[in-house]
């Protein structure tokens, strides 16, 4: 097992797919208690959900901040974000998905952005699939946060092309 010093430099982002403009001052609270600073959130119009913003914010701070994030975010209605953290030379990357509906997902990545499973959760799915508890396509959608993707695509589309804001951590 990989264990990261404190100060382990890597760079991520926050995606902020929908948000109410109610909300986006406390998206930009919560993103300045973790990151510190006053973030610089370029909020437009988020066309997936006429009424609501999106934005996007890069940073760079120690590994394990998109850690901190999430659950910084998630729990809010109305609102859906993706936090990524990069891979360093001693940690995996990391994503984290949430949507009202679905909670929060959390994936290990690779260096190319990849979903990583480690063994024992393909250990776990294999024994429910062969008790019959679920079927190999459902059990393996689940390991890929699939339900997270098929919600967020349309939101993720809507945003290409929009400003991205860095915020640089001093470490």
């Amino acid at each position: 097992m990989n264990k990261s010093s404190p100060t382990t430099p890597t760079r991520g982002v926050l995606f902020v797919h929908s948000a109410t403009s109610a909300l986006c001052p406390h998206v930009e609270w919560a993103a300045a208690g973790v990151l510190g600073g006053t973030p610089d959130f370029a909020w437009v119009p988020q066309l997936a959900e006429p009424g609501s913003y999106r934005a996007e914010l890069s940073w760079q701070a120690p590994a394990g901040t998109a850690a901190a994030i999430a659950p910084a975010l998630r729990g809010w209605e109305q609102l859906r974000f993706e936090a990524t953290e990069e891979p360093t030379s001693c940690t995996e990357g990391a994503r984290y998905s949430y949507t009202p509906r679905l909670g929060i997902f959390h994936a290990m990545t690779g260096l190319h952005g990849d979903v990583l499973i480690p063994e024992d959760r393909i250990k776990a799915f294999r024994v429910k699939v062969a008790l019959g508890e679920v079927d190999m396509d459902t059990a393996l959608d689940g390991l890929l946060g699939m339900a997270w993707d098929s919600e967020l695509e349309p939101f993720r589309h809507a945003g290409e092309g929009a400003p991205v804001r860095w915020l640089h951590q001093v470490i």
